[in-house]
């Protein structure tokens, strides 16, 4: 049985501790760090800034856990760095933080620092594209080149237009470094690019390392659970830091559309080992029910799922 994760997207106003404490109490194996008390430069959060960071591991070590709980780690950190800018200074820039950011996860003994692609011309335009690929690949491999050093794996997410897992493959025969990997974000491809999931884990299945997931439903274009505002501060934010932010309409984990038990099924027949993590993505759409509901859920339905599936 893989290991459940969870983001911590799901809890906007939680700190450092709230989110180890309540983790552990869920009953989930670790967190996947995306951000802490609402600030998402994690480089700019108390608990990890330089002088904090021994203390913020020593209490993860420490913190108390149910009696028969295993051990509670942080399986990854999720930056906002990408490299799809056109400008090669600001591809540098982005470099630079990714670097900060592979620090940041050897020091709380993180395995992976996640990364976006994040937009890239339509094949229509082949030289935009290509220059565009190339570009990207290059940050990564950059990047990759440098988190070998610390042992920590760089993993760009099926985002944006990387959601169409045939992007990936185009853009990882470019890739070199044995660092740099996938993370599948199972619910993307299938709600935006339709993608049948044993056509995005056959294009994927050489560089998965890690994996999202989320359920989400299908309203009419004049009804949405964020009641038709999609323009909100928060979702704003997510668009200046990720420019193929898309919305969906998420509900609580096995209350939508989303097949767990066919993606789950297909994992585990290929031998996925990875981790499992609950993305509830109320950071974005504060309209989204809150950590205390959400969170708890997850690592029972999850294991079922998992367990149950052929």
């Amino acid at each position: 049985m893989p290991k459940i994760a969870f983001s911590t997207l799901a809890c906007p106003t939680w700190d450092w501790e709230q989110v180890v404490t309540s983790g552990i109490n869920y009953g989930y194996d670790g967190v996947e760090i995306r951000q802490i008390g609402g600030e998402v430069d994690l480089l700019k959060v108390p608990a990890f800034k330089p002088s904090q960071r021994r203390a913020s591991r020593e209490f993860l070590h420490h913190c108390p856990r149910p009696t028969g709980s295993g051990s509670f780690v942080v399986c990854g950190l999720a930056s906002s760095v990408r490299f799809d800018y056109p400008q090669r200074e600001e591809r540098d820039e982005q470099l630079r933080i990714g670097k900060a950011y592979v620090e940041l996860a050897a020091e709380l003994e993180a395995g992976f620092v996640r990364v976006f692609g994040d937009v890239v011309p339509h094949a229509s335009e082949a030289v935009a594209r290509g220059a565009a690929l190339e570009q990207i690949a290059e940050g990564l491999n950059r990047l990759g080149e440098f988190a070998a050093g610390y042992k920590i794996d760089i993993l760009l997410e099926t985002h944006g237009d990387f959601a169409e897992s045939a992007t990936v493959k185009e853009l990882f025969a470019k890739v070199e470094s044995p660092r740099v990997g996938v993370l599948w974000d199972t619910h993307h491809p299938w709600r935006f690019y339709h993608e049948p999931p044993e056509i995005t884990l056959l294009n994927l299945r050489p560089w998965l390392r890690h994996t999202h997931w989320k359920d989400s439903v299908t309203l009419p274009n004049t009804q949405t659970l964020a009641s038709a505002d999609r323009t909100s501060p928060a979702e704003q934010e997510a668009h200046a830091l990720m420019s193929g932010h898309r919305h969906a309409d998420y509900v609580l984990f096995g209350g939508g559309e989303f097949p767990i038990d066919q993606f789950a099924g297909l994992l585990k027949r290929a031998g996925y080992d990875g981790w499992l993590s609950l993305e509830w993505e109320k950071m974005w759409h504060p309209e989204l029910a809150d950590p205390e509901l959400a969170l708890p859920l997850f690592p029972p339905k999850m294991r079922s799922y998992w367990s149950h599936a052929e």
